[in-house]
C-alpha cells in the first residue's frame, strides 16, 4: 500500500447528505464533512473536517456502544447538547463522549455563522448506535457499515 503526500484538508471533496433513512436523512441539511480519515485510508479511527451552516445539526441525538467520539471546535459557536442540556462552545474547546456512556449527543449551529469542527470516532466493529428522540436504531454489519432499524428490531 502506498502512502499518500500530504494535502490540504480542503482539498478533500466534500460530502453532503446523510446515511439515514430517508425519513431522518433532510435533518442534517446543511452539514458537510471532508472525510480525512477515508482520503488516507485510516482504518482504527475516523476523522472529518465538519461544517455546519446556520441551523444545521452534526447529526440526530445518538449515543454509541463501542465508539468514542471527540469533536473540537475550529470555528464558530456550536451548542452542544449533552441530554438535551445546551453548553456553548467557542473555538479551541473540545468534548469527549466515551462509548457506552447512554449520554445522547448533537451539536447544532444556532448562529448565524458557519461552524466548523474536526470529529473525531473510533472505528471498532459490533457498534450500535442509539438514538433516544428517534424510532431508530443503528448496528454495524460485519464490513463496518451500518444497518438502520426501528427498535423493534424491523429495517427500515
Amino acid at each position: 500500500m502506498s502512502v499518500l503526500p500530504p494535502v490540504s484538508a480542503e482539498s478533500i471533496p466534500p460530502t453532503e447528505g446523510s446515511i439515514y433513512p430517508p425519513e431522518f436523512a433532510a435533518r442534517t441539511a446543511g452539514r458537510t464533512k471532508r472525510k480525512l480519515g477515508d482520503h488516507f485510508g485510516l482504518r482504527n479511527f475516523g476523522i472529518n473536517l465538519t461544517r455546519l451552516a446556520p441551523g444545521a445539526i452534526s447529526a440526530l441525538a445518538h449515543h454509541h456502544a463501542t465508539q468514542d467520539e471527540l469533536v473540537y471546535v475550529l470555528e464558530g459557536n456550536p451548542t452542544l447538547l449533552l441530554d438535551g442540556e445546551p453548553h456553548r462552545l467557542q473555538p479551541g474547546d473540545c468534548h469527549g463522549i466515551r462509548a457506552g456512556s447512554g449520554m445522547a449527543v448533537q451539536l447544532v449551529n444556532e448562529t448565524d455563522r458557519d461552524v466548523v469542527y474536526l470529529e473525531v470516532g473510533d472505528r471498532s466493529r459490533g457498534d450500535r448506535a442509539v438514538y433516544p428522540d428517534e424510532d431508530l436504531l443503528a448496528v454495524m454489519d460485519e464490513d463496518g457499515r451500518y444497518r438502520f432499524l426501528h427498535k423493534d428490531g424491523t429495517p427500515y
